[in-house]
């Protein structure tokens, strides 16, 4: 990442809601060096007025392989189970489901919510990340299944219900660097992974 576009990332902001974002330097030392080896060299922290919430280092391009061609989702280009990035929480926090995040460093992986009546209003697209435990995921090059993503997941979280963020792949004509407010309760941050931008929701609440 440029300091140009750091510095980008620090002005544009969710000031109603105290969120921004800024660089966050290299990937942590002790990630496994196949997985550092993916990673974008200058990561994104996110903020809540001064507090550090998150921080995330992307993968440095989109994986390929097989692509999903999921309906209703806006990146089926994309394999499931791939690499998008690793995660760090340096406190606890809480996911849009109320589920508690113990610090950490986790793996995010792409999935989509099952279309079986479950998530209905959870989101307008099906696409999410999927966190796991980063000790328990170290081939950067794995895409696992739907239901052995499920259950990787279900460690971080110690519920029946695995840990995700919504994401999804953001029009190019509003894509704006950093965090700014989404719908009426959520604050997402916009970045670009290789040429391709995408959003992902980092503060807000959900039902479903």
């Amino acid at each position: 990442m440029t300091r140009r576009l750091a510095f980008a990332f620090c002005l544009v902001a969710g000031m109603a809601f105290g969120h921004t974002a800024e660089s966050a330097g290299a990937a942590p030392s002790d990630l496994d060096p196949a997985i550092v080896g993916v990673l974008q060299k200058d990561g994104i922290r996110v903020k809540d007025g001064a507090k550090v919430v998150m921080e995330f280092w992307f993968v440095s391009a989109l994986p390929g392989g097989s692509a999903s061609g999921a309906p209703n989702v806006t990146m089926p280009e994309l394999p499931h189970g791939a690499l998008m990035g690793v995660v760090r929480f340096p406190a606890k926090y809480m996911d849009r489901r109320g589920q508690s995040i113990q610090p950490g460093v986790y793996s995010m992986r792409f999935s989509f919510y099952p279309e079986n009546g479950d998530h209905q209003g959870a989101a307008p697209q099906r696409d999410f990340l999927v966190l796991s435990p980063i000790a328990n995921d170290k081939d950067p090059k794995a895409t696992p299944a739907f239901d052995a993503l499920m259950e990787m997941s279900r460690k971080a979280s110690g519920t029946p219900h695995p840990l995700v963020l919504s994401m999804w792949k953001q029009d190019a004509a509003a894509f704006k660097p950093g965090v700014a407010a989404e719908g009426e309760s959520d604050q997402a941050l916009q970045l670009k992974v290789g040429e391709t931008p995408i959003a992902v929701i980092v503060a807000g609440v959900s039902n479903h």
